[in-house]
């Protein structure tokens, strides 16, 4: 049995700074109502998930076995990935070392699974399948994602592809308006760098399904997952165009 919630609404895009901080609330609230959840950890309903080493492992391998001969086609892609390869694995070694604890996360906070009231007021998180052991990264990260990409996820037009700082800024003081109490300050120093983070976990994914042939993510159209992957990569680029500004902005607001 589920609770129904009347009067709701739910964004694919965003295009105001005011609807990316409820977004910020919204997130921010589900961690902090979670940060001293009592008992063991929760069960990982898929393993290794936001993973990025072992992401990039099995990128490797379709690469090396190529099973439908598009490696070839796309080289600049995979140049893109292996040349920030080092540099992603980042949150995890903070996590190995104890920098970081392991917490209760959404582990899926793409903008629409979050409603928002008749006045776009925060009301809730939906989707809790993937809800389990995570970094706050992860969720902060999926949410700039899909809040300040100025496209759809699968955008052709990379001219299209970018980083609304204005919706980072927004989103952020959102979520820290909740969890400035509850999360640490390397937790806090390197929110900045979540969004490059998940954004390439994502392109990762998408290129490695393009690569051994489609079977992971359902696709419209053969180009689909390259076509993903491409518009993921560009936004990682952006990203890091955008980076001191993202870095300045959550020093302020901590």
């Amino acid at each position: 049995m589920y609770i129904f919630i009347s009067n709701h609404r739910s964004y694919n895009l965003v295009d105001s700074p005011d609807k990316a901080f409820e977004g910020g609330k919204a997130i921010g609230r589900f961690q902090a109502m979670l940060s001293d959840m009592p008992g063991g950890p929760l069960f990982e309903t898929i393993p290794s998930f936001h993973d990025i080493e072992k992401r990039l492992q099995t990128f490797n391998l379709k690469i090396n076995e190529d099973p439908v001969g598009r490696a070839g086609s796309v080289g600049r892609e995979i140049d893109d990935v292996l040349q920030r390869a080092e540099e992603m694995k980042t949150i995890l070694k903070f996590g190995k070392e104890g920098k970081i604890p392991l917490r209760i996360t959404h582990n899926d906070t793409k903008f629409n699974n979050i409603l928002l009231d008749e006045n776009d007021n925060a009301l809730c998180v939906i989707d809790l399948d993937t809800v389990m052991p995570g970094y706050v990264h992860y969720d902060f990260g999926d949410s700039i994602r899909t809040v300040a990409n100025t496209a759809t996820e699968d955008e052709k037009d990379l001219s299209k592809v970018r980083l609304d700082i204005n919706l980072f800024k927004a989103y952020a003081e959102g979520y820290l308006s909740e969890t400035g109490d509850t999360i640490n300050d390397v937790e806090k120093e390197y929110l900045s760098f979540a969004p490059k983070l998940i954004t390439y976990t994502i392109g990762v994914r998408f290129l490695t399904d393009f690569i051994d042939g489609d079977h992971y993510f359902k696709i419209h159209h053969e180009l689909h997952n390259i076509q993903r992957a491409r518009a993921q990569l560009q936004l990682v680029k952006s990203m890091e165009e955008h980076y001191g500004e993202m870095q300045q902005i959550i020093n302020k607001l901590t």
